[in-house]
């Protein structure tokens, strides 16, 4: 199968990853392949009313999440900006706060070296 975009990881969402247990980190490495080559709103999905989008994954009752967004300019990508577990319904504000300010930030830097 094609893969429909391509996952850059940022350091932040790296180091989060990597503080996780072994399993944990297989089943959401598991469900970024999967996200990646079907669409699954239980997996990858956008939050409303923003640009941020989150992978999801549950494993043994915890919620785990990247929040990402994408960059189509040149490939397909989708860049992790930083996970956290969930612990209520709702994503946190501050969470999606701190992707859009990443998300700005890469924009930003973006267009800066394109000068």
């Amino acid at each position: 199968m094609n893969e429909r975009f391509h996952v850059v990881y940022s350091d932040e969402a790296l180091a989060f990853i990597n503080s996780l247990p072994q399993k944990a980190k297989e089943k959401i490495a598991y469900n970024i392949s999967k996200s990646m080559v079907i669409t699954d709103n239980e997996l990858f999905k956008k939050l409303e009313g923003t640009e941020i989008w989150e992978f999801r994954t549950l494993y043994n009752g915890i919620k785990y999440r990247l929040l990402a967004f994408w960059d189509t300019e040149k490939d397909t990508l989708v860049i992790a900006t930083h996970g956290f577990i969930k612990k209520t319904q709702k994503t946190p504000a501050k969470e999606i706060a701190k992707a859009e300010a990443m998300r700005k930030e890469y924009f930003n830097d973006k267009k800066q070296q394109k000068k």
